[in-house]
């Protein structure tokens, strides 16, 4: 239908050839109480970044990516961790094997294996946790919905639901014993599975399993591909929770994806309809779109009142983190913790911001009430930046950031310069300085010599006098330091870490963030520039070296920090 006031027209695309979901799959009419539910705690978060996650990397992780990201896990305080798929590769095998001869997990962290219902691969998956002290879930998982049976298996509802039996008899009779294990089992592409087939499933698997109040089975109901609206996925989660058998025996989980885009509404909604648990990945990296976003989950709760029972109080470093562990940067307006949202470039909301500031702190004042303690209402500002550890610098020195994108695109398109964002803030703030001061506007040149002035002057003090790498792996360093040589060997080290230890020796510990490189320039003509971000007492700061070697640039950086 069209009116006077909407002028769109039909597209070229295609839109005929997908049915939507009340076509494919049979939406239970719960009555739905879920929408005048309140959420008033938090679930039980369950990230599977090192499982679900890991498969969707370009570069899975390498053994150590894998134990440093479980540490931080622990740090934050996730209680239950999906660690791996130890039937489906050898380094989740070792992964898995390492919690078990180690004290890497403490004693109160459930560890969550993951297995098809196949047998030689269920029991090598219980070969995978023997020994391991902490309480074991093992994940048990099958494909439910039509086309999965019909194209991917090759099976009916009465063979599909026999080969899910057996495989949860393998499992029961495989671990069973073990006292410090329980099972969980997720119908894979739940949300497109008809209602009474998968309950029925669920039902056969808890009474096969022996669930007990003492001894709960996980039932967990994947929106595998997202498909539709979070309300059908909410009525079909309410559906379950109103009808499951031994209801006080089953912890009801759910594990949406991202494919329209509503995976973090998917998830709050079936919460609200009676989900206790919930899986997903740290800022939402998986899949296609992804898995749903634990982080904004938890922040979401924080931001309206309710403790997420998990710690994001130094959110960079949580960031840091998993960018390196997953090799994929966050996004600048990626919720709470992207470079840019904290950051105001318009006037108006600028304005807003600093009268919030002022009027929050005259209230404090008025009250008693210590700043970090009194209630939030800067405008424009969901959350306090410092709950997550971020300062104000970017909000309230947002008035200089309003040149930074063209500061940014002067030097790249004059230079070929490309500077990380949070350098860009960091730079911006000192070209603000300068321009408050001169009243003038700065050229593409002016920019590269305040640029040079900031971040590319040498260290007088300290100097690269040799470097050598040998055959056996070993790195020789000759700093001169105040007119004195210091020379030393560094085995099993890149030369960046090398020359951090040989300069820490002295007494000029160089603690290093991020290395971003550059160059300036193009072509033959193009030189090496390396931007080092580091940390000090006060904060993080920044320099930069530049050679014609890219080796070379990233040692000069390393000097010029130290």
């Amino acid at each position: 239908m069209t009116t006077v006031w909407n002028r769109q027209r039909a597209s070229r695309m295609p839109s005929h050839r997908y049915r939507d979901v009340y076509q494919r799959v049979d939406v239970p009419n719960t009555g739905r109480d879920w929408p005048g539910n309140r959420i008033t705690h938090a679930p039980l978060w369950v990230p599977v970044d090192l499982r679900d996650g890991n498969q969707a990397l370009a570069e899975p992780m390498d053994p150590a990516r894998k134990r440093r990201f479980f540490e931080l896990m622990i740090t934050m305080g996730y209680k239950e961790i999906e660690v791996g798929y130890p039937s489906a590769s050898q380094t989740d095998y070792d992964f898995v094997r390492l919690l078990a001869d180690t004290g890497l997990a403490p004693d109160d962290v459930t560890i969550v294996v993951f297995t098809p219902a196949r047998r030689d691969l269920i029991e090598r998956t219980v070969e995978s946790i023997r020994g391991i002290r902490n309480d074991v879930v093992i994940h048990l998982y099958t494909a439910t919905a039509p086309t999965w049976r019909s194209v991917v298996l090759g099976h009916d509802q009465a063979s599909l639901k026999d080969l899910i039996l057996a495989g949860a008899r393998d499992v029961l009779r495989a671990a069973g014993d073990l006292p410090n294990v329980r099972f969980e089992f997720s119908p894979e592409v739940f949300n497109l599975t008809e209602p009474d087939y998968v309950l029925e499933i669920c039902d056969a698997v808890t009474e096969t399993w022996q669930a007990s109040p003492d001894r709960p089975v996980i039932l967990n109901l994947p929106a595998t591909v997202e498909i539709a609206t979070p309300n059908v996925y909410a009525d079909q989660i309410e559906y379950m929770h109103r009808n499951l058998a031994r209801r006080d025996s089953v912890i009801l989980s759910v594990h949406p994806h991202n494919d329209r885009g509503t995976g973090v509404a998917c998830a709050e909604l079936a919460v609200l309809a009676g989900a206790q648990r919930v899986e997903g990945c740290i800022f939402g990296n998986g899949e296609r779109t992804g898995n749903v976003d634990l982080a904004t989950l938890a922040l979401n709760l924080h931001a309206q009142g309710v403790d997420p029972m998990i710690d994001f109080s130094d959110i960079d470093e949580i960031r840091r983190t998993v960018e390196y562990c997953n090799r994929i940067e966050v996004h600048a307006r990626h919720p709470y913790v992207g470079d840019l949202v904290h950051t105001a470039f318009s006037g108006t909301h600028q304005d807003a911001i600093k009268k919030g500031f002022a009027e929050h702190h005259a209230r404090a004042a008025e009250t008693g009430v210590p700043a970090r303690d009194l209630d939030w209402r800067v405008p424009y500002l969901p959350i306090d930046p410092a709950d997550l550890g971020r300062d104000y610098a970017a909000v309230i020195r947002v008035n200089s950031q309003s040149g930074k994108g063209g500061i940014a695109y002067l030097l790249e398109s004059e230079y070929g310069i490309t500077l990380p964002r949070r350098l860009q803030i960091d730079f911006a703030r000192r070209v603000q300085d300068h321009t408050d001061n001169s009243g003038h506007e700065v050229t593409a040149a002016e920019l590269w010599r305040l640029f040079e002035a900031a971040y590319l002057q040498p260290n007088p003090a300290i100097t690269l006098s040799r470097f050598e790498n040998s055959a056996d792996e070993h790195t020789s360093i000759t700093l001169r330091i105040d007119g004195t040589e210091h020379t030393s060997t560094h085995a099993g080290t890149g030369p960046v870490e090398a020359l951090a230890a040989a300069l820490g020796d002295q007494g000029r510990k160089v603690d290093i963030v991020a290395l971003h490189q550059t160059s300036i320039g193009s072509g033959n003509d193009s030189e090496a520039l390396t931007l080092l971000e580091y940390r000090t007492d006060s904060g993080t700061q920044w320099t930069a070296g530049r050679d014609r070697s890219v080796l070379a640039a990233s040692l000069n950086a390393v000097v010029n920090a130290a």
